[in-house]
């Protein structure tokens, strides 16, 4: 039996997806002429490689062993750099530099112990385009959060070079701070779904993380035409107040691509066959594609299009909601049919995509050590997601200022419904370049910053781009 087919991770990502990619290798060290270029390539091991690119950044550093990404981080004079895992951050700048990517590629490798029933995990994987490393470290809601919480929740342990280039494993007892400050905020290692550049303690090489038995579920997507939106609506509304089964999870998607409104919802139960009539309110309505099948956990990843932002600009940000109403939905249709509509032909538009995320109150305690993020573990929430993808730089302005403004409407619609979410944090791993420290970490702010100043007195991880405490 496989090891995917036997235990599964807290990820997006089933763990047997996981796989190193790079399109460097093989084409040898060629090395560019900058003293930080030159250090690196001196210091590291065969293992590692330094590669030049004609375009920005000045050079790719592929490290394949944690000493030789130590080195680099000793010997490296103070040159602007980014850590990428998967590549599928969109906030400009996070996991990108004009300066020395390093590319954590090599890091790929998965140890499972069957006696700790943990999973080491590098933080290069990834999975249709996400990395290991932002899922996990950004929070890591999945199809599993009902059942086991956030990845964050399922990390047992942390291996972290320090600004200083020390290899450290950080547990919560060995380092209680450090662990408490990993968790949704260090994040040197960004991705996709989600979308890192912390950058403030270091840079995370492995993580060791619980597993779980994990058997075939049931599961994935009912695609349907716009004049299907009231059926939707309500389906996913009447499935939100009447399922409380942990192992139900459904994602319902409101896509406007190339002129057109497209809907979808991925449905998901932890199990080869789902309870007579949970979801008899989804297919009932008149789709156009259907894929549910009982399948592996890994291919039902692959349901959702998490690939879309390959090629184009991009930006997400989200809310919190506390109840999925009717009215609420209807809200939800509307604005992705009215900005869709509205910037097809005024802009250089590609994807405008709102997804409904619906959890269990539940999903926050399912650990009981304090994190970065939540602020609060009383109650968990649903969240709204935003999604705008684009071609032209020049409408990078025009985007981003849509999805704050759609942002706070909808926000504005549910607190005016009743619903207390206005000083809810946001979610670290989806929010858009604007969202300020304050709003993603509340009171946890100065803890972090005393973390920050005690780690890394010389700022070296200033240099890296992304949110600074």
């Amino acid at each position: 039996m496989s090891l995917s087919a036997r235990i599964s991770i807290m990820l997006l990502a089933g763990i047997g997806g996981l796989a190193a990619s790079s399109d460097l290798l093989g084409t040898g060290n060629v090395l560019r002429d900058t003293p930080a270029c030159a250090q690196i390539a001196a210091s590291i091991s065969s293992e590692s490689a330094v590669y030049y690119n004609v375009k920005s950044p000045l050079a790719s550093f592929e490290p394949g062993t944690t000493e030789d990404l130590s080195k680099a981080v000793r010997v490296a004079e103070r040159q602007p750099f980014a850590v990428k895992s998967g590549g599928h951050a969109t906030n400009p700048g996070f996991s990108s530099t004009t300066g020395v990517q390093i590319a954590m590629y090599l890091f790929s490798d998965i140890t499972y112990d069957s006696d700790s029933q943990t999973a080491k995990v590098g933080t290069g994987g990834k999975v249709t385009g996400v990395g290991v490393g932002g899922v996990v470290l950004g929070g890591g809601f999945s199809y599993l959060t009902n059942q086991h919480g956030l990845a964050i929740d399922n990390v047992v342990s942390y291996e972290l070079i320090l600004p200083n280039g020390t290899v450290t494993t950080v547990t919560s007892s060995s380092n209680p701070d450090l662990y408490f400050g990993l968790r949704i905020v260090n994040i040197s290692n960004s991705h996709a779904t989600v979308k890192g550049g912390f950058n403030n303690f270091g840079i995370v090489t492995y993580f060791t993380l619980k597993t779980y038995p994990q058997s075939q579920i049931w599961g994935g997507s009912l695609v349907y035409t716009e004049d299907q939106v009231g059926a939707i609506n309500a389906a996913v509304a009447n499935f939100t107040v009447n399922v409380l089964d942990p192992k139900a999870s459904i994602y319902s998607t409101y896509n406007y691509v190339n002129g057109s409104s497209i809907l979808s919802s991925a449905l998901f139960y932890d199990a080869p066959t789902p309870p007579d009539g949970m979801f008899d309110d989804f297919s009932a309505i008149p789709n156009i594609e259907e894929t549910l099948s009982t399948r592996t956990f890994a291919s039902m990843v692959d349901v959702e299009p998490v690939n879309d932002t390959i090629g184009l600009r991009a930006v997400f940000n989200s809310i919190a909601v506390e109840e999925w109403t009717v009215p609420l939905l209807d809200a939800v249709a509307n604005e992705t049919l009215f900005y869709g509509s509205k910037l097809t032909n005024t802009s250089s538009l590609a994807q405008v995509t709102y997804n409904v995320r619906p959890y269990l109150e539940s999903i926050f305690s399912h650990s009981d050590i304090p994190s970065a993020y939540p602020v609060s573990r009383k109650r968990g929430y649903s969240y709204l997601e935003f999604f705008y993808a684009w071609v032209d730089p020049n409408d990078d302005d025009l985007f981003y200022g849509i999805v704050t403004t759609s942002s706070n409407y909808m926000t504005s619609l549910a607190v005016a419904a009743g619903q207390n979410i206005e000083n809810v944090v946001s979610y670290p791993n989806n929010a858009d370049p604007s969202t300020s420290l304050e709003k993603m970490y509340g009171s946890n702010l100065p803890r972090l910053r005393r973390i920050k100043k005690a780690v890394d007195p010389e700022n070296v991880m200033g240099l890296c781009g992304g949110w600074k405490f």
